[in-house]
């Protein structure tokens, strides 16, 4: 039953495995995946923030994804399936999948993130449904993964398919660059302010040396986007966006 992520009690990680029936062995484990850095940074006798889960986590989806569209869409071509599995795998879709789940309301934050709105902030709920993932996938293996994640891909390939692939401007750019013959765009991260519980990162982008787009966000992947935003709108009102090449 879903319940609301704004309610002050945590949901404790055995609570979580069996209200999802996800029949962690270790629970040491799961406790690791719903544990933010914030709430190592206020409780020091918690030992591992999910950050190393959240990388297996993110390379376990890739591959789940990549295989279960391969074998249900057998007719697909490989750029449909690439965008098809970009669209499951974006930030704002995991955080979907977390919310889904009320996963917001079991993982551990210190008090600042909380204040702040951490438990409905894409990229965190996204972070956090990756190391749920690489935390499953240590504990159980990937059939488990596959078996807990299916009902999900499902509904949202329907929606994604129904609707039309979103499209990311990184990708798009990337499009552009190569459509005119040139170097692909060059993202680098300038700066990283505030506290780690809400850290902000600024990205910019730079097309042949030059720099077309500056984003912020709390992770470089947000940002790098709103830099690649920021180059798109540029460019089109440069009025050479659409032109074709002579």
């Amino acid at each position: 039953m879903k319940r609301s992520v704004d309610q002050e009690r945590l949901e404790s990680p055995q609570e979580f495995n069996a209200r999802m029936g996800l029949g962690f062995k270790n629970l040491m484990l799961l406790t690791r995946a719903l544990t933010h850095r914030s709430y190592i940074n206020e409780n020091p006798h918690a030992l591992e923030d999910n950050e190393r889960l959240e990388f297996l986590g993110d390379a376990v989806l890739d591959f789940v994804v990549g295989a279960w569209l391969y074998h249900h869409y057998p007719e697909m071509s490989e750029g449909d399936l690439t965008l098809l599995r970009t669209a499951l795998v974006r930030t704002e879709q995991l955080a979907e999948f977390a919310r889904q789940i009320d996963l917001g309301s079991a993982i551990r934050l210190g008090q600042g993130e909380i204040v702040s709105g951490g438990r409905r902030r894409n990229t965190l709920l996204c972070a956090g449904f990756e190391a749920l993932i690489g935390g499953l996938y240590l504990d159980q293996g990937i059939e488990a993964v596959e078996l807990f994640f299916e009902p999900y891909i499902s509904r949202a390939v329907e929606r994604i398919l129904a609707g039309g692939y979103p499209r990311d401007p990184k990708s798009i750019l990337q499009e552009w660059t190569q459509a005119r013959g040139m170097n692909p765009p060059v993202y680098q991260t300038i700066k990283e302010s505030g506290p780690d519980h809400e850290k902000v990162f600024t990205v910019t982008v730079s097309i042949e040396d030059l720099v077309r787009g500056v984003g912020d966000g709390y992770s470089k992947r947000e940002a790098s986007k709103r830099a690649a935003k920021e180059a798109l709108e540029k460019l089109s009102k440069l009025n050479n966006f659409n032109k074709e090449d002579n």
